[in-house]
């Protein structure tokens, strides 16, 4: 049986690989997009990679979850700071959530120190690049089976 993970990209993602390259890394979202789901198919997970810009299609892509996936993989992005509409979705849904960052976001901005997205979240990977996709799908995996 194959479990459907919901795996959400957030405001400016879609611009990696030209995106301050030294903080987010030299790989684009296609090629991120492609190793999670490689991977994901090696845990038995089918994977439902998005990405937007717009903080409502998100929340809407997170209602329209309910039913279809078991889980949710969100890097929410700038929308980490500011959003109260994307936790109140993620605990709607009452999904298993892990939240990632490509950076450490401790070693940047004291700004961005200020998750509204992990109260709501199992866990929080950041750091590790494109391998935290990998590490989110790991992690939820126990979740969703």
């Amino acid at each position: 049986m194959t479990i459907s993970v919901l795996v959400l990209n957030g405001p400016n993602l879609n611009m990696l690989g030209k995106r301050e390259p030294g903080v987010y890394g030299a790989r684009t979202l296609a090629e991120i997009e492609e190793e999670t789901t490689a991977f994901g198919a090696g845990l038995g997970i089918s994977v439902d990679f998005r990405q937007s810009n717009h903080e409502g299609m998100l929340v809407d892509w997170i209602h329209e979850a309910l039913g279809r996936c078991r889980g949710i993989v969100i890097n929410p992005g700038a929308y980490t700071h500011t959003s109260i509409a994307l936790q109140d979705a993620i605990r709607a849904v009452g999904l298993p959530t892990i939240e990632v960052h490509l950076s450490n976001v401790f070693a940047r901005e004291t700004f961005r120190h200020h998750s509204y997205i992990s109260p709501a979240a199992l866990g929080v990977i950041c750091g590790f690049g494109p391998l935290g996709y990998q590490l989110a799908l790991t992690a939820l995996q126990p979740h969703v089976v």
